[in-house]
């Protein structure tokens, strides 16, 4: 039985050069709004990103699962982590939770269960575009 590796420059280069142009999608998206909007601006677009990577990784991951790690790499590790920003999040949950609590907590809530249930209907979108079973199996059945 082989040992997988644990690291690959191959993979860190991928996931890097995703990163960059995740990251740098966000910084167009955000940038000409962020000088001078209202204080909800900015927290809404972050919240709006972080939903839509939260469904594009599960759509990634349950298209290519592990067929195509390289790829996988690339967009979801890469492209989608490089897009979205938890710390934004929770940089920007606290500034606006401090001045008015309940928007805060609205941020946090949004952004976890709507993220999450993204997150799932991605995997069921991703899976049934390659031709698998949408469910997801149970740790104990997998293989």
């Amino acid at each position: 039985m082989a040992s997988a590796r644990w690291f690959s420059w191959r993979s860190l280069a991928l996931a890097i050069g995703g990163g960059g142009i995740g990251v740098a999608l966000r910084a167009v998206l955000l940038a000409p709004v962020a000088a001078g909007a209202h204080p909800l601006v900015v927290p809404s677009i972050t919240l709006a990103m972080n939903l839509a990577g939260s469904f594009l990784l599960g759509a990634v991951v349950g298209r290519l699962d592990d067929r195509h790690p390289r790829t996988r790499t690339f967009f979801g590790t890469g492209l989608i982590g490089g897009f979205t920003s938890y710390s934004a999040f929770a940089v920007q949950t606290v500034t606006t939770g401090t001045a008015a609590p309940v928007i805060g907590l609205l941020l946090i809530l949004v952004s976890l269960f709507g993220g999450v249930i993204l997150a799932a209907l991605g995997l069921v979108v991703g899976r049934r575009s390659a031709g698998v079973p949408a469910e997801v199996e149970a740790p104990e059945e997998a293989e």
